[in-house]
């Protein structure tokens, strides 16, 4: 029998309150921004998005969403040897969300975030079965959470209507099956010549936090949407071919396809490239946006606890962040 990481346990976090496309052109129409339920629709798929109270941090709803997955796991907090959380937008800069999540957790375990964006929880997920496969942890939470509606830039169309807060958890840990159930492989990649396509430029030591980039908006999400497009279309397609390949697989092995919802064009060009029935691809864009880190964990909360996912399904997740850095994993539930 083989060691591995299993996910046994997954949960998913969205604030309660809702903003519609309409609901959000008005605001934006406020500020001089233009843009309709037409538009963002008809571009991204996004119908809705999730929004954090004013009282809400990043490691509150990362608290939600691994209570639930320890739940389902049927463990306590104190059962964790390790926290990897994936976010850009924590509580603070320094410590680290992580840090937050474990004390309002109750956990006594080493905790760390990590900086991928997007592809935070598939990162996090790469990181969690290293630990497992190796024997430096039994049981690992992973985390993709984000509040990115405090780093949105509300003058900038591009970007605004994309995003939504919300948290993701998955409890990974180490079992001997012989039905060779759970991480079967994950990859993860950068390429750092395209860090200026997708970047928060201000707060670190390029443009530090001071009156010029405050008045800059440098502390805000930033993108080049068609190089991310291509970027994304191209990478996500070609790291989950790989990753399959890799455990003598093709797309066609899959019984679900759990994608990082970030543009409902790129997911369905991405399915395109691989050859899949789009039926086979667990979507929730149209009501949470883009979560960012978030996405992969709480659309794969969202297949399990719907039945769609069963024992011995072979599940695909994939994302793509700044960096650009993306990855994959091959999952036997």
């Amino acid at each position: 029998m083989t060691l591995r990481a299993r996910i046994v346990g997954t949960g998913g976090y969205a604030p309660e309150e809702v903003v519609t496309n309409s609901e959000l052109a008005d605001r934006l129409a406020r500020l001089g921004v233009e843009t309709s339920d037409e538009w963002i629709r008809s571009r991204t798929g996004i119908e809705r998005r999730h929004f954090a109270r004013p009282d809400e941090q990043t490691s509150d709803m990362a608290r939600e969403a691994s209570l639930r997955a320890l739940d389902m796991a049927g463990l306590k907090p104190k059962d964790l040897d390790l926290i990897v959380v994936g976010t850009i937008s924590g509580d603070m800069p320094m410590p680290a969300c992580a840090a937050f999540l474990q004390a309002k957790l109750g956990a006594s375990c080493a905790a760390f975030d990590v900086s991928a964006a997007c592809a935070g929880s598939i990162y996090g997920l790469s990181i969690a079965d290293s630990f497992i496969r190796s024997g430096a942890a039994r049981t690992v939470l992973v985390v993709g959470v984000e509040l990115l509606s405090r780093i949105l830039n509300w003058e900038d169309r591009n970007t605004c209507v994309l995003f939504g807060d919300a948290a993701g958890a998955m409890v990974l840990r180490a079992e001997s099956s012989a039905e060779g159930r759970g991480v079967l492989t994950a990859r993860i990649e950068t390429d750092g010549a395209l860090t200026d396509i997708l970047k928060i430029p201000g707060g670190g030591s390029i443009y530090p936090m001071n009156e010029q980039s405050v008045a800059d908006k440098l502390g805000y999400v930033a993108m080049n949407g068609r190089e991310v497009f291509k970027t994304a279309v191209r990478s996500l397609s070609e790291v989950l071919k790989s990753t399959l390949a890799s455990v003598d697989m093709t797309a066609e092995d899959l019984d679900w396809l759990v994608p990082h919802q970030a543009n409902i064009r790129i997911v369905d060009t991405v399915i395109e490239r691989l050859g899949m029935p789009r039926e086979k691809a667990i979507l929730n864009i149209a009501e949470y946006g883009n979560t960012s880190s978030a996405s992969v964990p709480i659309t794969l909360d969202e297949g399990v606890r719907s039945g769609q996912i069963q024992p011995g399904h072979v599940v695909g997740m994939m994302a793509i962040g700044s960096g650009m850095s993306w990855g994959a994993s091959v999952v036997r539930w």
